[in-house]
This record gives structure tokens, sequence and C-alpha cells, in this order.
């Protein structure tokens, strides 16, 4: 089943993200990446089967009903299947013991189904290709343990790619202040004369920096700067709670004088355009990470469903069945990428008296994001979180290295 739009339920919207900021806010220092918006669907098609403990802590963790969850999860995967660049899949595999039933199987949206066949290697082989198909080879191997006692697989893959409407130019970052101070970085910059794209907001954790990087694609990334000894899950909570409107940001074209939030500063300065400028400075990141969710499994309604002393899913089939592993990879990167140009620029020097002063003052707000920060990549019309994490560690500048061999011969 796929949606015709991208329309998605407020209510699976808010879902979705709540149990985003929950996982969010497990997230270290060293940072990572998740998708809360990939494992949703599969707790909620579980729940659809489970039935005793192992369905009210499935039903917690979705924060809806398990009789909805089902109708909800096919709805969220046909929204992002919809979406452009985006993708979402569903796939199932058993072994033939496994007989499943047929309401449950009808309920899952154009699911790959295959078969276990005992073979290690042939079904990681299949899983593997399956994964690596779906995600465009960004994910290329199925994160689950097989073994002789695995009688059944339950995926979900899902990927996006947008680019930017306004690119960025490559450059250097030298942080002046704070953990990456000191180094030579890979940079992005780019300016604009649209100041709401940033804003500062007042939240429970601190103020907070939101700046909205606009795709073409309908989805967008925000980056988020705390202060520098707020957490990597109080931030991206509170980035959360602005997306929701839980915090209000105030747009950078309200904004007072001064450094009004973290890496953030007002002020107005000389120019020969009357039009504002927003001035952005940020690093590239590419993330990857790998998640056992039994390690949190009570965050993902997972406790009851992994006690093998009992079937759980008498949905699903009359084969007792309980959750022996759970996992996702994740893969995140942001550059300058998605346009290419090419131009030549000449200016010709002559003697002259010296230079007017820039007729115009006009505001100008420069934004750093020079230090560990969070993003939320986000559906612009339904405001769904598809990806949360943290950059801890930025990239390291190459300088090329000057042969003065070729130098002398030339």
């Amino acid at each position: 089943m796929r949606l015709a739009s991208t329309a998605i339920r407020a209510e699976t919207v808010r879902a979705v993200n709540r149990l985003t900021s929950r996982w969010a806010g497990t997230l270290g220092t060293g940072g990572g990446v998740l998708s809360a918006a990939g494992v949703w669907p599969l707790l909620a098609f579980l729940a659809d089967g489970a039935e005793g403990p192992a369905r009210e802590e499935l039903e917690d963790a979705l924060g809806i009903r398990a009789g909805k969850a089902a109708e909800a999860a096919r709805g969220l995967l046909g929204a992002l299947g919809a979406m452009r660049g985006s993708a979402a899949a569903v796939g199932l595999w058993t072994r033939p013991e496994v007989e499943l039933r047929e309401r449950w199987v009808s309920g899952l949206p154009q699911a790959t189904l295959g078969r276990l066949t005992g073979d290690e290697g042939a079904d990681r082989a299949a899983l593997d290709t399956w994964a690596k198909e779906r995600t465009g080879g960004l994910i290329p191997t199925m994160p689950v343990t097989l073994d002789e006692e695995t009688r059944l697989v339950l995926a979900a893959a899902q990927a996006v790619r947008t680019r930017w409407l306004q690119p960025f130019d490559d450059g250097e970052l030298a942080p002046e202040s704070g953990p990456w101070a000191g180094r030579c970085l890979n940079g992005l910059r780019r300016h604009t004369s649209l100041l709401d794209r940033v804003g500062v907001a007042r939240t429970a954790s601190g103020p907070l920096t939101v700046l909205k990087v606009l795709g073409d694609t309908g989805v967008d990334v925000h980056l988020l700067l705390g202060e520098e000894e707020t957490g990597p899950g109080a931030v991206l909570r509170a980035g959360i709670d602005v997306l929701s409107g839980a915090s209000k940001a105030v747009p950078g074209d309200l904004l007072p004088l001064g450094e009004q939030g973290p890496g953030l500063n007002v002020r107005n300065a000389r120019s020969y355009d009357r039009a504002p400028t927003l001035r952005v400075t940020t690093s590239p990141f590419s993330l990857t990470a790998d998640h056992d969710l039994l390690k949190s499994a009570e965050l993902f309604g997972l406790t009851s469903a992994t006690d093998r002393r009992h079937g759980h899913f008498p949905g699903i089939s009359e084969f007792p069945l309980a959750i022996a592993d759970a996992r996702q990879s994740a893969v995140a990167r942001f550059d300058a990428k998605g346009f290419e140009a090419a131009s030549v620029s000449a200016m010709g020097a002559c003697a002259g008296g010296a230079a007017a002063p820039p007729p115009y003052l006009v505001r100008r707000i420069d934004v750093d994001f020079d230090r560990p920060f969070g993003f939320l990549t986000v559906h612009r019309t339904s405001r769904l979180v598809l990806t949360a994490g943290w950059v801890a560690e930025p990239v390291d500048h190459v300088f090329e290295e000057f042969d003065e061999t070729e130098e002398s011969e030339a």
C-alpha cells in the first residue's frame, strides 16, 4: 500500500518524533546517527501481532494503541516512499516451519517475502543484497545476527537524498575556541539575505541556535547548536521541541544586536548592497552507527518480547516467537554537493584615489558551527524527523604537498 501524497497523520508524526526524542537522549558525546522513523514501523507491526505484556510494552514505546499501529505504519512507509528523493521498504524472511497468519502478512505494505534456508552463507547474502539495494548502497549489510535458531527476520529500509537549494562553498575552518580550537578543518560557507533561516530559542536545556538548510525534495536539515556544556541528548531534544512548537525560536530578522545565541552574533555592518546578510560557517560530516536496540530494550518496548520462555506474537504465527536480536545501521553525510558550476573572474587594476566607504548600513548575522553540534533531518511539510545525530568530530583539512622538483623543472 502506498499513499499518493506525502501526507502523514499528525498522530503518527508526534509518536515517531517522541521516540526520536527519547532515543536521542541516550546519545553520548562521541557522536552518532539514528533513525526512529526506520524502527517505529517494525515495532508497530510487531505490536499488531503481539499479546500480553509484550503488546502493552510495545504500545507504550510506540505512543499509540496496538490496534491502530499497523495502519499507522503502512501510512508512514507509504508517505516515506512517496517523498521525492526518498525510499522505504519492508522485508520478511521465515523458516518453513513458521506458518504466518494471512491477516498479519496482508498488512505489510508491499513487503519482500522470502525464505530462510538454514544455510547461513546463502541467507546472509540474500539479506545483505536486499539491504544494499533498498538503500542505494548506503547500507551494504543487514544488521541482524543469523544462526541456527533464527526463524524469522523482519526488516525495514529507509533512504533519503536531497540537494541544497543554495549550495555551500568548500573552505577551511579554524576555530579559535572550544574543543576544535587550534585545528585546521574542512569547512563549508555560504551567505544569504534570508535572515529567518536561523533562529534562537530559549529551551529547557538553555539557549539553542537553529539553522535550517533547505533541500530541493522537501527534506531539510536543521543544524542545532547549544551552549558548550549542554550534552547531545539535551540539544537534540530541544531541537525537536522547537520543531513541535513546544519551544519558540525567534527568527534572525527579529533578533536584537549582540551575541543572541550559541555561535550567533548580530551586528550592523557597512555594505555595497542594501540587503541584510546571514553568513554561515559549518563543518561537513559523514557519520555511521550500528545500534543494538536490545541494550535499550525498555525504550523500544522489547523487554518482555525477548523472554524466550514464551511466545509473544500469536497474531503473527502459531509458531511461538520471541525477539532474539534487534539492531539498526545508520549513515548520514552532509557536504557541499548537489550543485556544480564553473566561472572565470578577471579584474583589471589601474592607479586611482582612495575608495569611498560602503554606502549602506545593513544587518549582518554570523553563525558558526565550529564545535560539536546536532542535526535533525526533517520532512518540511509534516515535520517528521527522519534521522537525528550528533557531530562530535570534524574533518581535518589536508593540505596538498608542494612538489619543489616539478616547480624547478617548470
